[in-house]
């Protein structure tokens, strides 16, 4: 995307007056500019061409539709657009749904407005977002499901380690955790929390962009492409 252009916006949501405040919302910010409007999922496709959107706001209850059930199909339809969920829907497993199903972040409509355009930016820029108040339930769900083991490794000379020493019976594995460095530990349960880069840089009174770059070792250290996924282990694995 030209970074000299405003972010390119598609609405989907059925509430014609909740559609039109937000699209009068969202235009008052020079970033952002509104290409294409949609009442359910089909006039959406529809528009899709038209609108050559960045980014889908999408809403989940849709006539016909869920929308957590057209993510996939939207980003078929054009590929490299982001969808982010704008919804009342508190519901955990429409949220686990949601980011399963391939949405860039999940925000409810009780959001703060001015917070709105800096979540649009951050999903441009390659972050997940998730109103904090969901991020409790998204930790609940995926406890409640088996985690999914690595790929086996191939056994060959090249690739065979020594393994790892066995945690201690009451202190749960936390794979791929000691490769971290204080620093990173401390930024995860920070990202655990909930708080934003800038939060965090504020915190630990280090520059921005240096906790970008923590934040990117620590998804590649721990396999994880995701900040929602860095909150789930840390989470899961007891180091919140």
């Amino acid at each position: 995307m030209n970074a000299t252009r405003a972010i390119r916006l598609l609405l989907v949501d059925d509430h014609t007056l909740f559609r039109r405040g937000l699209k009068a919302l969202l235009s008052q910010d020079e970033r952002l500019e509104v290409t294409g409007e949609a009442s359910d999922l089909g006039e959406a496709l529809r528009c899709l061409t038209q609108a050559r959107p960045d980014l889908i706001l999408l809403d989940n209850h849709l006539p016909g539709v869920r929308g957590v059930d057209g993510i996939a199909t939207l980003k078929d339809a054009l590929p490299g657009v982001r969808v982010l969920m704008l919804t009342v829907s508190e519901n955990a497993e429409d949220l686990a749904a949601a980011l399963q199903g391939g949405a860039d972040g999940y925000l409810l409509k009780t959001m703060e407005s001015e917070q709105l355009a800096d979540s649009i930016e951050k999903v441009l820029a390659g972050e997940s977002v998730i109103s904090p108040e969901m991020m409790t339930k998204l930790v609940a769900v995926f406890r409640q499901r088996p985690m999914i083991p690595p790929a086996p490794v191939p056994d060959s000379a090249a690739t065979r380690v020594a393994p790892a020493p066995a945690p201690p019976p009451d202190q749960p594995a936390a794979p791929g955790l000691d490769l971290l460095s204080p620093r990173e530990r401390e930024i995860l349960l920070l990202i655990a929390r909930g708080d934003s880069n800038k939060l965090i840089a504020r915190e630990l009174d280090i520059a921005e962009t240096t906790v970008k770059i923590h934040v990117q070792h620590i998804l590649r250290k721990l396999c994880l492409t995701s900040r929602v996924q860095a909150a789930v282990y840390a989470t899961t694995h007891g180091i919140v």
